[in-house]
């Protein structure tokens, strides 16, 4: 694996800080996150935004990476994100898909079955 591999197995690490500021310095000045059942975000401000009210509600997050392949700037992660908001837990298959740009995250489409989480939060 090169560079950009290693930097998006970091940034799966750092989720379980639960700390924004750290998270959306991954990315680009411009960067796009697709969270895909919903509409893309772009911007850091917007990211940190976006991020941020997700992250309030959680306790804790360990997003176990299950593969793992790089192929020049695009990276791909397979996940099994477990979760704790309150006292629901939540784990969820995902799929992101990262186009890397000098070693930062230009865009990160994210692919996951929204019903998976609203059945563990109901």
């Amino acid at each position: 694996m090169g560079q950009n591999a290693d930097v998006v197995r970091e940034f799966i690490q750092v989720w379980s800080e639960l700390d924004t500021d750290k998270l959306v310095s991954y990315f680009t000045p411009d960067g796009v996150y697709h969270n895909m059942p919903m509409g893309p975000v772009a911007g850091q401000e917007n990211l940190a935004k976006f991020i941020g009210e997700f992250l309030k509600a959680w306790t804790a997050t360990d997003w176990e990476l299950l593969n793992l392949v790089e192929s020049g700037d695009i990276v791909i992660a397979e996940r099994m994100d477990k979760t704790q908001v309150g006292d629901k837990r939540v784990e969820l298959p995902c799929c992101g898909v990262f186009e890397m740009r000098d070693g930062k995250i230009a865009v990160w489409r994210d692919y996951f079955d929204m019903q998976t989480y609203v059945k563990a939060m109901s």
